[in-house]
C-alpha cells in the first residue's frame, strides 16, 4: 500500500518532491526497501500535521507543503493538483483542501463522513460530522452535500505556525483539527473534485481496495 501512494503522488504534475514521513521503523524500513525518499521524526507528535511541519522545516525551499494520508493507495494525482493550484494563483489562501458531492445518501449521517459548507468563493464556512446544511422537509429535493477529502495544502509559514494555534471549542467537540485554522480566523480553500477516497482504515477496506485492483487490472488486460 504504501508503495501504491507513493507511487501515484510522485505523479502530480506540481509536486517537486515526494517524502514518506513515519516514526515507525517498519514503515521507514518498508519505505527504504522501494527506494523512497523518507524521513524519521519525532514520536511524540499530536497529530499528522505536526509530523509534516517537522519535516517541511528541514526543507526551506519549499513553499507550499501538501499532506497526502498513506493509507490511500488510489488517491488520484490530478485532485492533488487541483488542490495546489488555487494556492499557487492566490499565496494569501493560508490553506487548501478538497470536497467531493455526496452521491450515497447513508453519508450524509455518517458521523465517519466529515461533511464541508463552503462560502461562493470557494471558502469553507465549516465542517462537521453532522448532517450540514440542514434542509428542511419541503426544501430536501433540491439538497446538495459535500464530503470532506482530507488531503491539505499548507502556505509553508502558516504550517510551521499550525500546533501553535489555540484549540477551541469547535475543534474539541466535532475531533477535527481542520477547524483550528477556522476558529483562529484563516481561510481554507476548498475544490471541488470527482475523486472518490477509499482509505484503507480497516481489513474490509483493504479487501475492498484490492478487489478494485484486481478489477482494474483485467480490464488493463488486451482482448483475445
Amino acid at each position: 500500500m504504501l508503495e501504491h501512494v507513493y507511487e501515484r503522488v510522485s505523479m502530480a504534475r506540481y509536486l517537486s518532491s515526494v517524502v514518506i514521513a513515519t516514526d515507525d521503523e517498519r514503515i521507514f524500513a518498508e519505505a527504504r526497501r522501494i527506494r523512497a525518499n523518507v524521513t524519521m521524526t519525532r514520536s511524540d507528535h499530536l497529530s499528522g500535521t505536526d509530523r509534516v511541519a517537522e519535516v517541511a522545516s528541514a526543507h526551506p525551499e519549499a513553499a507550499l507543503i501538501v499532506n497526502v494520508q498513506g493509507d490511500e493507495p488510489l488517491i488520484d494525482p490530478s485532485a492533488i493538483d487541483a488542490a495546489i493550484l488555487p494556492m499557487i494563483d492566490d499565496p494569501d489562501t493560508e490553506m487548501g483542501t478538497l470536497a467531493k458531492r455526496i452521491e450515497d445518501p447513508r453519508e450524509i449521517t455518517d458521523p465517519n463522513v466529515v461533511k464541508v459548507v463552503s462560502s461562493h468563493a470557494g471558502l469553507a464556512l465549516y465542517f462537521s460530522r453532522s448532517p450540514i446544511p440542514h434542509i428542511r422537509a419541503d426544501e430536501r429535493g433540491g439538497a446538495v452535500f459535500f464530503k470532506h477529502i482530507g488531503l491539505y495544502v499548507y502556505q509553508r509559514d502558516f504550517l510551521l505556525n499550525y500546533s501553535g494555534l489555540p484549540v477551541g471549542p469547535l475543534e474539541k467537540a466535532e475531533r477535527l483539527e481542520q477547524l483550528r485554522a477556522l476558529e483562529n480566523g484563516h481561510a481554507i480553500r476548498v475544490v471541488e473534485t470527482e475523486y472518490e477516497s477509499l482509505g484503507v482504515d480497516t481489513p474490509a477496506d483493504l479487501d475492498r481496495v484490492s478487489q478494485l485492483f484486481e478489477a482494474s487490472l483485467e480490464s488493463a488486460k488486451p482482448n483475445g
